[in-house]
Parts: C-alpha cells; sequence; structure tokens
C-alpha cells in the first residue's frame, strides 16, 4: 500500500474510493508494530480507530463530508486529555489516571474527522530534551536507535517519522516539539502564546506551554493549525483572534523579497556543530541568490536564555505539580500511614529524579530569602528578550537559525550531566520566553547521516506568514 506522505494526497484517494481509511489505520497498526522497539506508543488504541474508520468510511461512501481531517490518523502525546482514555504525562504519579474530559485540541480534531490511534512516550510532564526521563523508558531514533530522538515529544516525533500516524501532536515549553522534529526530520510548530488553548493540557510551565502540530510537511502542520487554534471559552489565555486559512494560504512557488536576520551571536557559538554552521551559511547565501536580503543581527542576551528559562518554568513546575500529592487520584504510596506520610511518600516514590530536581528548584527560587535574586530577575530578563525579539521582527520579516547546535546526541551521552542537558534548548528558548510563533523544518543530513533542522521565527499571530515562507524554504532544502 502506498506510503501517504501529505494529506492532501490521502484525502484525494480516500475521495476517489483508492483506499479506505481502514486501510490507513492497518497500515499504521502495522508500522506500529514493525518499529515497537523504537517505544514511541505507551498505549494503542487499535480497536477505536478501526471502529472510527469504519465511521468515516461509510460517510465517505454516503457522499458526505466527514471533515477536513477525515482519516488523518493522529497520535496525542501523553499530556493532552482524550476522554475515557488514559493520561499520565509519562509518569508513574499519574498511574490509571482517565481523563474525564477532551482537551479542546482533542475535541476540535475529533470534530473534523480524525482518527486517534494512541498516545505517545515523552519526556515525564514534559521535563526534558530526549526522552530518556521518561517512566517508562526512553524512546529511540528511528534513524540510529543508539541515538536519542529529542524531548520532551519525542514520541511523538519518532511515530509520524516512521508511519505509525500521518501527524501528532506536542507541547512546547522551550522547544519540546522543535527540538524532536529536527533529530527525527520532520516538521514541528510552536504557535504564538495563546494561539491554542492548553485546556486539556497537563501542565509544565503555564507561561510558557503550548500544544503544536508534528508533521512531514509544512502544508499538514497548516491544516492543523487551522483546525485546532482560536478561542476557547475554557482558556482565559487564549487569544481571541480569528483564525487565519492557513492551508489554503500556502504557496511557496514565488516569494517576494524579503528582508530576513540570523542571529550571528548563535552561529558563531562554539557549541555548534560545524556541518550544521556550514549549511546554514549556505542556505543563507541561496536565500541572497533568490533576491532576498539575509543580515546578521546582534542578540547579545543567547548565555542568559537558558538560565532565565529555568529559573522560571521550575518555578511555575513548583506550583503546578502540587496537586498530585497522593490524595484523590493518580499513585498512592503503599508504605503511606498518615497525611503527611502520604505526601511525602507518595510523590518521592511517584516523580522522577529530573521532576523532583525542576521541583525542588523552583521552590528554592521562590523561596522568601531568594525571590528577589532569581525568580524576580529572571522576569525582567524575559521582558528584556521579549522586547529585543519583538524590536528584531520589526525590522526584518523572520528570524532564521538552526533548531539546534547539534544533531542528535547518542542514548545516555547528557544523561549525567544536567546542565548540557539544559544547553540542548540552547537555540529554541528563546521563542518560549519571548511567546513568538516558531517552526523547525528538516534541512537534510550531516555526513554521518543523521539529521537536522532549521528554525524560522515570525512575530506574534504571523503564522500564515511564517508557513509560506516555511514551504519556501523546504522546496530550498530538498
Amino acid at each position: 500500500m502506498y506510503a501517504y506522505s501529505q494529506y492532501s494526497k490521502l484525502r484525494a484517494d480516500l475521495e476517489a474510493g483508492v483506499v479506505t481509511c481502514r486501510a490507513l489505520v492497518e497500515q499504521c497498526l502495522q508500522a506500529c508494530e514493525t518499529h515497537k522497539n523504537l517505544n514511541a506508543f505507551l498505549e494503542l488504541y487499535a480497536e477505536e480507530a478501526l471502529q472510527r474508520a469504519d465511521e468515516l468510511d461509510s460517510q465517505f461512501r454516503a457522499g458526505r463530508n466527514p471533515g477536513r481531517m477525515a482519516g488523518m490518523v493522529i497520535a496525542l502525546k501523553d499530556v493532552i486529555c482524550h476522554k475515557d482514555h488514559e493520561v499520565s504525562a509519562s509518569s508513574k504519579i499519574l498511574k490509571g489516571f482517565k481523563s474525564l474530559y477532551n482537551a479542546t485540541v482533542t475535541e476540535r480534531m475529533l470534530r473534523e474527522g480524525a482518527i486517534i490511534i494512541g498516545r505517545t512516550n515523552c519526556d515525564e510532564f514534559a521535563m526534558g530534551a530526549s526522552n530518556e526521563n521518561s517512566a517508562f523508558g526512553p524512546v529511540l531514533n528511528a534513524v540510529d536507535p543508539t541515538r536519542v530522538p529529542g524531548g520532551s515529544s519525542g514520541g511523538s516525533a519518532v511515530a509520524v517519522q516512521t508511519g505509525m500516524c500521518h501527524a501528532a501532536l506536542g507541547s512546547d515549553t522551550g522547544g519540546s516539539i522543535r527540538q524532536p522534529a529536527a533529530f527525527t526530520g520532520t516538521v514541528g510548530l510552536k504557535p504564538t502564546y495563546g494561539r491554542i488553548s492548553r485546556w486539556g493540557l497537563l501542565a509544565y510551565a503555564s507561561s510558557f506551554d503550548q500544544i503544536g502540530p508534528m508533521t512531514r510537511t509544512v502544508a499538514d502542520a497548516a491544516l492543523l493549525l487551522e483546525v485546532i487554534a482560536g478561542p476557547d471559552e475554557h482558556d482565559a489565555t487564549c487569544a481571541a483572534k480569528p483564525v487565519d486559512a492557513y492551508a489554503s494560504a500556502l504557496n511557496s512557488s514565488e516569494m517576494e523579497p524579503l528582508r530576513i536576520a540570523y542571529l550571528g551571536d548563535a552561529l558563531e557559538h562554539p557549541g555548534l556543530d560545524p556541518e550544521i554552521r556550514e549549511r546554514s551559511f549556505a542556505l543563507f547565501e541561496t536565500l541572497c541568490s533568490k533576491g532576498h536580503q539575509v543580515e546578521s543581527v546582534s542578540f547579545p542576551y543567547l548565555d542568559y536564555m537558558v538560565p532565565c528559562y529555568y529559573v522560571l518554568t521550575t518555578a511555575e513546575a513548583s506550583s503546578n505539580l502540587s496537586r498530585y500529592a497522593g490524595l484523590t487520584y493518580g499513585y498512592r504510596s503503599a508504605s503511606a500511614h498518615d497525611l503527611e506520610s502520604t505526601f511525602k511518600r507518595s510523590r518521592s516514590e511517584g516523580f522522577g529524579p529530573e521532576v523532583k530536581r525542576r521541583i525542588m528548584l523552583g521552590t528554592f527560587v521562590l523561596s522568601s530569602d531568594f525571590y528577589d535574586a532569581y525568580y524576580s530577575k529572571a522576569q525582567k530578563v524575559r521582558r528584556v528578550i521579549r522586547e529585543k525579539t519583538t524590536a528584531l521582527l520589526e525590522q526584518y520579516d523572520f528570524l532564521i537559525l538552526p533548531t539546534t547546535s547539534t544533531p542528535p546526541f547518542r542514548l545516555g551521552e547528557k544523561a549525567d550531566n544536567p546542565i548540557a542537558m539544559y544547553l540542548a534548548d540552547l537555540f529554541t528558548v528563546q521563542a518560549n520566553l519571548a511567546g513568538n510563533p516558531a517552526i523547525s523544518i528538516p534541512a537534510g543530513t550531516n555526513s554521518a547521516g543523521l539529521p537536522f533542522g532549521m528554525q524560522v521565527m515570525a512575530a506574534d499571530f504571523k503564522e500564515a506568514a511564517m508557513l509560506r515562507f516555511s514551504e519556501y524554504l523546504s522546496g530550498l532544502l530538498s
């Protein structure tokens, strides 16, 4: 059976009767079986997905339109709620918990005919850059199973990478969609903060988290964004702005001359892989040859972004994760004997090492003795980064830079060095600190055959222009 890489072709064949939704689900389930060693899925909804496919096939046969995503097989990162299905944030602390409602994004996709095939593995509570922090074991990269797929949405990325689904949803707090997309040769989009509702997303850091699509193509990312974006009465941080027709606005064959900036500090950073640097400058030269203006700009805050990000996100995590106490749902320690021991032992046994590390760090920076020295100062740094990024994007159409400083690293390579692991977010945290939309698109492979990505950042709510340019850029990189 033909392996579909873009939904438009799949949809045309569905409408022509060349393929059925059931056949598409069966194809994905076969891929799940073939690649089960990669540990991308925590749970498959095989029978449910097949039943859903049969219902959609009946609507196609009757000449009805089942929705804009009909027949698209979707995976959900294990931090996004699906009613009557387990959601655990890949943590022992939520063992056995089933969601009582659908996340807004889940509801909107189902309304448009999507088929949800299962929930994907991730770093516990989305805290990680390698997908090694899951309570259910690491996810492996299909390109090289000795390498990480990136995190925290590594399971979603690998599911798309291997054809276990047509697209997936991830969440991005500091690069958790874009970094695994770069490491797996897929497309990962983090929208403007507030563009997509966070209702039904298990929170890590509420002022940073955003749900976004992971796909094989820019066009599919545009379609998913169009479906799941928009105002939501359940989320007060969700923007009231109307949703653009992202998918139909794509037209990469012609592109007017653009002003594009790259961060000179990033391209000259000593931690940047030489091959990625070389490929980046080659792309800039190609853009110049096409009539675009590409300029280096100074951004002297690069070394401040990761420390600022971790002070603020751990503080928010300390607050958000306080609700998991072993009382009303999830894991409760068998050795607990009173209220205090229930709190202490359930949390100590239920959370993994990285989550406990971040909770303790967040509690420390929020303490009365250190609040002004760390948390308050980090908020000021965030404002400076936001203002500087906004000023650059008023002067230029886009910022462009590598998504990651290296290709995918080996499993365990950074496991004993949290600082080195945190620096894996070096080029992605800016978009989360500033709230801007950003996308990672495949930029090829290095001499060892390992994938890496190129990142485009745009001004607030300029996703339509960013997607159009990204599709154009994909053509130049292919």
